[in-house]
Order: structure tokens, then sequence, then C-alpha cells
């Protein structure tokens, strides 16, 4: 099973496919966790999305699908994917399709986590990600058990430069212009599942399992 998992800044894509993937044995891809690593190893993709990434602006259009399209290309997935990040445009959509006929895969479903852009800021701007291990935490809706330690590597915790108040305004204007037109894009096809993601994790995943019922 192959998904796509959409949704703005904030709207809890991450928390949702970590348990997409337990449950369901999938891989996530996370173009945002995938441009990180290629920063953090200084790789072509890291040079080039360093100035985009520390302003809360998307990496373009060329560079995101060759980046993914050569993830596809090198690793295999038993149980199939779920795609966090990607696509972000039209245009990224519009090659999607090409690259599922490249790679002869199909994509079951196109889930889309809907919740009021006036409580993303709040939600944004209390995340906290650890330096060791990526594991993300929230100073009110999901704090550690030790203020700044992760509780599950015990790594420092920290605000990505992204998450700034400042930086936030600026991706959630972005996701706006360039994004949200590609909800319009595939409820046009009729392929989309919108799910109500201003209610409590579990219930969020209770309705996206149910969405997915059969497929």
């Amino acid at each position: 099973m192959n998904i796509i998992l959409m949704g703005p800044p904030g709207a809890g894509k991450g928390t949702q496919a970590d348990k997409l993937v337990n449950k369901f044995g999938l891989t996530q891809i996370s173009t945002g966790d995938l441009f990180r690593k290629a920063l953090s190893e200084q790789t072509k993709y890291g040079v080039i999305a360093k100035y985009f990434m520390q302003f809360g602006h998307l990496v373009p259009d060329d560079y995101t699908i060759e980046m993914v399209r050569e993830y596809l290309k090198e690793n295999t997935f038993e149980n199939g994917f779920i795609l966090d990040g990607f696509p972000r445009t039209i245009v990224q959509a519009r090659e999607l399709e090409s690259i599922e006929k490249e790679f002869d895969f199909t994509i079951d479903a196109i889930i889309n986590l809907d919740i009021p852009q006036d409580k993303l800021v709040k939600r944004l701007s209390g995340r906290r990600t650890c330096k060791e291990c990526g594991a993300t935490f929230h100073v009110e809706f999901n704090p550690p058990k030790v203020e700044g330690v992760c509780d599950k590597c015990g790594g420092e915790l920290y605000q990505r430069e992204d998450e700034s108040e400042e930086a936030v305004t600026i991706r959630l204007d972005t996701y706006n212009k360039q994004t949200k037109p590609l909800i319009d894009y595939y409820t046009m096809k009729g392929t989309i599942i919108n799910i109500n993601g201003d209610q409590p994790m579990e219930d969020v995943f209770k309705s996206i399992e149910k969405s997915l019922e059969g497929k």
C-alpha cells in the first residue's frame, strides 16, 4: 500500500506517519528528513536546500523531484511507503504520475489532514526536535519528561530554524500559495480523502484507518 500524506505544516503528518508505519509496516519517505540528512552530509541537495529551508521556503520543484526519484530508484519497499511532504505542488504531482509509470507502482490513497490555520502557528512554534535521533516533542501538547531532554535517547532538544514564529508564518503563507492548489487538483480528480486533523491524535488515526479499509 502506497500513500500520499498531505496537510499544512503542524497538521501532525509526522505523528500519523509513525502510526501508519507501526500499523502497516510502511516506509516513511519524508522530503524534509531527506533534505535535512543531505544538509548534515553536505551533499548537493543539502547545499541547495540550506538557503531555502532556513527561511521557511520550499525547495524548488526540480531539485525535490530529482531527490525523490533517486530515493525511489535506490530503495525497495516490501510493504509500501508513505510520501510525507511530496508532492507539494501541482508540478510535483504531475511528475509523480510519471514516476509511478517509470517504476511501476501506484498510489493507493491520498490523505489530507485538514486543520484551521489559526491553530497551526501555536502547534509549530512549540515543537522541539532532538539533535541526536530526530524525535519531536511539543512544549504544551507532547512535552518531554525532562525539559529540554529527549525521552528516547537523552539528546538535547532544540527549536528548528524553520519553526521560529517568523519562519512558521512564512511557511504557512508559502503553503497557502503553492500547496493548497494541489488539494484542489486531487479533489477534481476525485482521489483525495479529507481527514479532520483538529482532534486528538488517536482519533485522527482511527479516521485514517477507516478511510484505508479495502485499500
